[in-house]
């Protein structure tokens, strides 16, 4: 991003990390609303490869997948604003995920901006289980981005900001569900990732909805 003379305020880098498998309304709504309350330029959405804390338990779908289905909730984005960037870096990189790593690479492509590392309630609480968490405080704002009335945060001596939001509530583990039962999935999931979905028959959805 060019910068100005007129730049009196460093940028405002946010990063919204996670598998999106698939990514659904709450993704979509929180990316939107981070970009307008913090006064983001530019707004990560980074898609895990190896997102090794759920992949020790289950299988994941195929990272293509996951990143065709990321790009295509980008595109139902406000038009014209170019401020949101789906971010392949951790797929380039291969192997397990690891935010530290990532936050070293955006900050160095980014001289002298503030990251801001977008986390839910849930994510937040794991934040001492992370790869080398102390670079991940050292290298990022945490932003903790929450439901009205919505308790839960980062675990004792993590510094946050609180982002409470009407953010839908809803989970992937809930819209996977959802296609393989056939039901209903409406808003829930974004119009172009539902179509992306059934037509590589992803969570055993066939066809139009």
């Amino acid at each position: 991003m060019t910068e100005t003379a007129a730049d009196s305020h460093p940028e405002r880098i946010g990063v919204l990390g996670g598998t999106f498998d698939p990514p659904h309304g709450g993704h979509a709504a929180a990316a939107e609303v981070a970009v307008e309350v913090l006064g983001l330029n530019l707004l990560y959405l980074v898609v895990a490869n190896d997102p090794w804390q759920k992949t020790a338990d289950s299988a994941i779908t195929p990272v293509e997948d996951r990143l065709a289905m990321t790009r295509a909730m980008a595109e139902g984005f406000s038009p014209g604003t170019g401020r949101f960037v789906v971010d392949d870096r951790e797929i380039r990189r291969g192997g397990p995920s690891y935010m530290a790593d990532t936050l070293l690479e955006l900050g160095a492509a980014h001289p002298g901006a503030e990251l801001l590392l977008l986390l839910g309630t849930d994510a937040a609480a794991l934040l001492d289980t992370w790869v080398r968490p102390d670079e991940v405080r050292e290298r990022a704002t945490i932003v903790v981005m929450r439901r009205s009335g919505q308790s839960g945060g980062p675990p004792p001596g993590w510094e946050f900001e609180d982002l409470e939001a009407d953010l839908p509530e809803v989970s992937s583990s809930d819209m996977r569900s959802r296609y393989a039962a056939g039901a209903e999935v409406g808003v829930l999931v974004p119009a172009r990732v539902d179509e992306v979905i059934r037509e590589r028959g992803l969570y055993g959805a066939r066809g139009s909805a």
